[in-house]
């Protein structure tokens, strides 16, 4: 998905957000009938990542086409409701697919994924009239698509062998390429990436830097506190998921209000607030202890979803609002990439701290106290790096209103 985010938003921009989006979802519907219907070690890689290019093309559409159908004083509003489906669905995908699965099988989770997807398609076909571009002559910039993927490549596959010494050959040709692809977007024709975005427009480039950092210091999470839970306090999966819900149901909760309340207030001030309150929340992780309260560790969840909350939709309005219409399927799909980047690397840190101090040894119960100075020792990494966050957040200024 990452790869071909920026690549098939600037497609979008140039031939129709609403025909990529279509073609998005078909070729997802696709392959989820394919995964069902062949099930192999080699099948389910190749058609997970076709898969993926299904999942590029929405994720770079679908925030354009929510803003570019809105005015930009009802923006918030309308992203803070999207944020708000989007983790309605995270606290209900994982009960309802352990259902699914439960009873019909695995093979049946991908064909759920069908129906859904053809449902979309009708909808879209007989709901949602005409066809949104920014079109413009020129070429599309192949040779720069092309290093713009591979360099994401190195980068992601490098950090997802974090801490083997063969991840850093990957991820430092993928520095090495970054430098590259940034050189030629700059003489580029017809850039996928107008180079400008990030060099001359404050807003935009600190925006999605605070995007990155949020992710990279809240994704991992979910792995830390399962593991603390399962191990740590001995409850089973689902009692864990349980607790962990918290998160997520305050998050759905309060993204409507906090997208609102972004049309009359700046977004980026309400974004900081955000992600100042993702900072605080992290500090109770960090003295976490095998007689800690399950009404502590909920509660703490519960206001990481506040902070959660309020930075989410915020920040996607100030982005969104910092570049012109021409533009939109490229920035929906530059934070996209800021998402699943931060989220890889957010778990690289976690797995690089668990090798150096757990080794390859299985968790047993005389590695619990390693396991939770382990989980500690993230958590401090994270709270580390928000502090940053907050100051991106703070010193980007006002939206442009640009696609207004």
């Amino acid at each position: 998905s990452a790869m071909f985010l920026i690549p098939f938003g600037k497609v979008a921009d140039r031939y129709g957000w609403k025909r990529v989006y279509l073609y998005g979802v078909a070729v997802f519907t696709v392959a989820s009938g394919l995964l069902a219907v062949y099930p192999s070690g080699s099948t389910i890689v190749a058609l997970r990542a076709l898969q993926g290019v299904g999942a590029a093309m929405i994720y770079g559409t679908g925030i354009a086409i929510l803003v570019l159908v809105h005015s930009p004083q009802e923006r918030g509003a309308v992203l803070g409701l999207n944020t708000a489906v989007v983790y309605v669905g995270l606290s209900v995908g994982p009960s309802l697919g352990g259902f699914i699965t439960s009873n019909f099988g695995w093979r049946s989770i991908f064909l759920v994924n069908v129906g859904v997807g053809l449902l979309i398609i009708a909808t879209t076909l007989l709901k949602v009239r005409g066809e949104w571009t920014e079109g413009s002559s020129g070429g599309f910039d192949v040779k720069g698509s092309a290093m713009y993927s591979t360099m994401l490549l190195m980068l992601m596959y490098g950090m997802s062998m974090l801490p083997a010494a063969g991840a850093y050959p990957y991820i430092l040709a993928g520095m090495a390429l970054l430098g590259a692809f940034i050189y030629y977007e700059t003489k580029a024709e017809n850039p996928v990436i107008d180079v400008n975005l990030f060099l001359s427009n404050r807003a935009f480039s600190f925006s999605n830097l605070a995007a990155f950092i949020n992710f990279s210091a809240t994704y991992a999470m979910t792995l830390l506190l399962s593991m603390y839970l399962q191990y740590v306090k001995a409850l089973d999966a689902q009692e864990a998921g349980l607790v962990m819900m918290a998160s997520p149901i305050t998050q759905a909760l309060i993204s409507p209000l906090a997208g609102r309340l972004s049309d009359s207030v700046e977004p980026y001030k309400i974004a900081s607030v955000g992600m100042a309150v993702t900072t605080l929340s992290l500090l109770p992780f960090m003295f976490l202890g095998e007689g800690t309260p399950l009404t502590y560790v909920a509660g703490s969840l519960a206001l990481l979803g506040v902070g959660l909350a309020l930075f989410s939709s915020p920040n996607t309005n100030a982005i969104m609002g910092a570049v012109d219409k021409r533009f939109y399927g490229v920035a929906s799909s530059t934070l996209g990439t800021m998402r699943l980047t931060g989220q890889m690397l957010s778990t690289g840190i976690a797995m690089t701290l668990f090798a150096v101090n757990l080794g390859d040894s299985q968790i047993v119960p005389e590695l619990y106290p390693v396991l939770l100075s382990s989980i500690k020792t993230t958590f401090t990494i994270f709270f580390a790096m928000c502090i940053p966050g907050i100051a991106a957040s703070m010193v980007r200024g006002r939206r442009s209103n640009g696609g207004s």
